[in-house]
């Protein structure tokens, strides 16, 4: 019964991260909405949202001269305390382990508006100006959730988008409605020397988008390796967030 009303929850507040779920099975892919969604999460913004690696620094968040990287945002007040520290406590999982700070705004230009919309969304690196990031209430309030969608606004894209994918999954693309299947394209991207991830927090989980229940992503060469979590960063998600960021000491 417990499992029942995970689902029913889920499916009444638009979650948009597909992942595995160990227990419950899989949850359900997001609903249609009247804005350009890539990968389920990935809000287009112009030619800026066509991007699919975030290297350049108009795309990244500018570093201080103090060596850290200041990302300032702003929290809804419509959130209740409960669902701030959660979202805070995503921040932290990042910051604890990076240069990046997540920072509240005073006075900059660029900022992240974090308001609870439909679905769990963001842009792509930072964009300029207010920068809305969604985290729905409550569909969305887990911290790993929240670390996700701060990665893509850090410029990530999701893990199963790699260049070098294919050595390590397999998509069933039978399994997955058509048209939902742009979701699983593979992209030119710069890895920055990293191993692929089946523990990152930015990777869809086995069911993602499935159409009839069946998987939709089988690991390579082990079928049964875990994929797909949104408990917080990996290990390697941390490495890669001081890579691209030229973090240093980190």
């Amino acid at each position: 019964m417990l499992c029942v009303g995970i689902f029913v929850g889920l499916v009444l507040e638009s979650w948009s991260l597909p992942v595995q779920h160990e227990t419950c099975g899989y949850l359900p892919p997001p609903v249609t909405r009247d804005f350009p969604l890539r990968e389920g999460d990935i809000l287009k913004a112009g030619s800026h949202g066509a991007q699919v690696t975030c290297l350049a620094d108009s795309c990244r968040w500018p570093k201080a001269v103090d060596g850290f990287v200041y990302v300032p945002y702003i929290i809804s007040r419509q959130y209740e305390d409960m669902d701030r520290i959660t979202i805070e406590t995503g921040m932290l999982d990042i910051s604890s382990a990076t240069c990046v700070k997540f920072v509240p705004r005073t006075h900059e230009p660029n900022f992240l508006n974090i308001e609870s919309r439909t679905g769990c969304w963001s842009y792509l690196g930072m964009t300029g100006g207010s920068q809305t990031l969604s985290l729905q209430s409550p569909g969305c309030m887990w911290s790993g959730v929240a670390a996700h969608q701060l990665m893509h606004a850090l410029g990530f894209v999701h893990e199963q988008s790699r260049s070098d994918r294919d050595y390590h999954i397999s998509i069933l693309w039978e399994n997955i409605p058509e048209d939902q299947r742009d979701n699983f394209r593979k992209y030119e991207t710069n890895n920055l020397n990293t191993a692929y991830d089946y523990s990152s927090v930015m990777h869809y989980g086995r069911y993602a988008f499935s159409e009839d229940g069946g998987p939709t992503i089988i690991p390579k060469p082990d079928p049964y390796i875990p994929m797909g979590q949104r408990d917080g960063p990996s290990l390697t998600d941390i490495h890669k967030i001081n890579i691209l960021y030229n973090c240093g000491r980190y």
